[in-house]
């Protein structure tokens, strides 16, 4: 009997972000939700306004669409989260058996991140520009998932190249296609580009998404992502710049659900009977049997023979052996042919 063989685990993300609206306590009922939806990591954003954003920096058409006309400086600093936050989080985390990530938008956050003993940092797709973080980040040596949203191909490369020169090795990064529009347009996602990415620079990847549903997600680990990464919030009509594109707890649950599905359903490379099927062999394959008596004697030819099933004798795949072979004996009708 075959043993069942479970295929490669995605790694899940539930991207928290700034969905915690600045309030520690929310941020304890999503790391609640995301453990008990089956999230491998809960992932939140690491920054202080003064060093992300200046005083003037305008918003996105999406988030003065939730948050109002004022600055981006102004909103970001009503969602920043201190050192005592990221402490009680990840003590949370840990009660909660599920990895604490967060990414990081400047050095002093890389800092830290990495002084709170975080094992793998997520670069977010708007620093695959800044040198500066990309190299100290190299540095560090760890495990490295980078998004890619609002790139090409050559600065994906290129920001590969820097964490690498700085010292982190290449099987130690993963890629993830990203597409940064909240929600991102159906037709803009363009997975095929996550495949382009992994043979281009010969690199394992993943999927970023900013989608309505989960379908996209799920499809991206049937092409293959080894990280999938997808918002989620406590309800979509907070207030907030990422509610309205982020899942509700129920929803993030039925897509991990799916994606452990998928896995599953992609097994290995061998194309063979399962155990579960075998038993059912014998009864939908077929046999040679009589299509009428047969005298011994008589010649077997397409007209007294024929497929039948169940396959309790000479397959259909012999037909041309029994053609013309003599019947050693008599044989009533739907009887299996024996030679």
């Amino acid at each position: 009997m075959m043993k069942k063989r479970r295929s490669r685990r995605t790694f899940i993300i539930a991207e928290a972000g700034v969905n915690h609206n600045g309030s520690v306590r929310i941020a304890k009922k999503m790391i609640d939700v995301a453990a008990k939806a089956g999230a491998d990591a809960v992932k939140f954003q690491t920054f202080k306004a003064e060093d992300l954003a200046t005083r003037t920096a305008p918003k996105a058409k999406y988030q003065k669409k939730s948050m109002g006309k004022n600055s981006q400086f102004a909103m970001l600093k009503k969602l920043e989260l201190d050192i005592r936050a990221h402490k009680e989080l990840i003590r949370y985390c840990r009660l909660k058996r599920i990895i604490f990530l967060s990414s990081p938008f400047d050095l002093k956050s890389v800092d830290l991140l990495n002084s709170l003993g975080l094992k793998i940092f997520k670069i977010a797709s708007g620093e695959i520009t800044n040198l500066p973080l990309l190299r100290k980040i190299g540095k560090l040596k760890k495990r490295v998932i980078l998004s890619t949203g609002m790139s090409t191909l050559e600065e994906a490369k290129k920001a590969l190249s820097i964490l690498q020169k700085a010292g982190t090795k290449k099987n130690r990064i993963t890629l993830l296609h990203c597409n940064t529009e909240y929600p991102t347009p159906i037709e803009d996602v363009n997975l095929r580009a996550m495949l382009t990415m992994g043979k281009a620079l010969n690199i394992d990847v993943g999927y970023s998404d900013h989608t309505l549903g989960i379908e996209v997600p799920i499809a991206a680990v049937a092409l293959g992502a080894k990280v999938i990464e997808k918002h989620f919030t406590l309800d979509r009509n907070m207030k907030g710049p990422d509610h309205a594109a982020s899942l509700e707890p129920a929803e993030l649950k039925d897509m991990i659900k799916a994606i452990r599905n998928i896995e599953n359903a992609l097994g290995n490379n061998k194309k063979q009977p399962s155990a579960s099927e075998l038993k059912n062999k014998a009864i939908i394959r077929k046999a040679i049997v009589a299509a009428k008596p047969i005298s011994k004697g008589e010649l077997f030819t397409e007209h007294n023979i024929t497929v039948k099933r169940p396959a309790a004798g000479i397959g259909p795949m012999r037909w041309d052996t029994v053609i013309n072979k003599i019947a050693k004996r008599d044989f009533k009708e739907d009887e299996a042919i024996l030679l």
